[in-house]
């Protein structure tokens, strides 16, 4: 379906701009003096980042929606939740509040990282992608939301080690729907009662 293969590449396009503009704005943003120039374009790129989360989130649910209405409305607020944290934290590095900023990034992670379990669940049943790339992704958002939980309560490093399956992922699913998308004819329905 056009509409669906139009929606892959807008997601994939868009995941891979969040990752870019999340990573290099923090880049710039935690290195930057108070007040300056570089502070706000860093914490711009960061806010940009929160409208692509966001809107990852309103494109998937149309294509999740028929294999699960409730993992597609869970899925969007899992990005909206998402997108929320992250620019809570990245307004609060404007008042130099780098404390607040972690914390947010942790507790959005975490949130993603759980949200997107059933997420990859629906992928995997619905063979929207291969499933050795929806099993990835169920390793991975599972390793990022436990490495942040252990951020947040004191676990100083554990979510570094812990991004990685999960940063790849969506490197590779990315990639995967800009240039196959989601299958064309995925199994039936399937009931994902999350």
């Amino acid at each position: 379906m056009k509409a669906h293969r139009t929606a892959a590449r807008s997601i994939g396009i868009l995941m891979l701009a969040a990752f870019f503009l999340y990573g290099i704005g923090t880049s710039v943003a935690i290195t930057a003096t108070a007040g300056s120039a570089p502070l706000v374009i860093g914490v711009g790129m960061m806010l940009l980042n929160t409208l692509a989360v966001i809107a990852i989130g309103i494109l998937m649910y149309p294509i999740v929606r028929p294999h699960s209405a409730i993992v597609a409305g869970g899925y969007l607020t899992t990005r909206l939740f998402e997108g929320t944290l992250l620019a809570i934290g990245a307004t609060a590095l404007l008042t130099g509040a780098a404390a607040i900023n972690t914390l947010a990034y942790n507790i959005a992670m975490a949130g993603l990282g759980i949200g997107s379990l059933f997420f990859c669940v629906v992928l995997y049943r619905a063979r929207l992608v291969p499933r050795f790339l929806a099993a990835w992704g169920f390793i991975g958002y599972a390793a990022f939301a436990s490495g942040c939980v252990l951020e947040i309560v004191g676990v100083a490093g554990a979510g570094i080690p812990a991004t990685i399956p999960g940063g790849l992922f969506e490197l590779a699913f990315a990639g995967w729907l800009l240039v196959r998308g989601f299958a064309s004819r995925s199994s039936a329905p399937v009931a994902v009662n999350a």
